[in-house]
């Protein structure tokens, strides 16, 4: 194999390695995106969860849970929440993010089709990722946002 090849591949291996699932002893890696008030945020550490909804199912649900904590919580918890938004229609959005503009708590969107690539993904569950106080990631957990979400704060999940 020549050099400019070995180096494409090798270049192309990375990448693969790069978008691997979170697991366990991971280190979690920064991000910059924008919250439901279309505010740019970017995180560099601090938080011990990152909980995630896929689906508008899983979404809703954490929403109401968190909802109905004080406007404060998710913070006091060192947790964030990332709500999936990339491919939802034009007429879902005209819904939808006006409504999450409403939620006390602040929800981080993940709009771009690679955003949650890392992210391990369970159907009708929320994925919660539990770090350390160097970022690694400590455990991957799926959980039903209908049935769990207080085990995520009570240190069950």
């Amino acid at each position: 194999m020549k050099l400019p090849g070995l180096i494409l591949a090798l270049a192309f291996a990375a990448t693969l390695a790069a978008a691997e699932p979170y697991k366990a002893g991971d280190k979690f890696e920064g991000f910059a995106c924008k919250d439901q008030h279309e505010k740019d945020y970017s995180y560099v550490g601090g938080a011990r969860r990152i909980v995630v909804a896929f689906e508008m199912g899983s979404g809703k649900a954490a929403n109401a849970y968190f909802e109905k904590q004080p406007a404060a919580f998710l913070d006091q918890e060192k947790t964030l929440f990332i709500s999936n938004i990339h491919g939802m229609p034009g007429i879902g959005r005209m819904f939808a993010l006006p409504k999450m503009k409403k939620y006390p708590h602040r929800i981080l969107l993940a709009d771009s089709e690679n955003f949650l690539v890392r992210y391990p993904r369970k159907e009708d569950h929320l994925t919660v990722l539990t770090l350390d106080d160097a970022g690694k990631v400590t455990a991957v957990d799926f959980v039903n946002p209908k049935k769990a979400m207080a085990e995520i704060f009570a240190g069950k999940k």
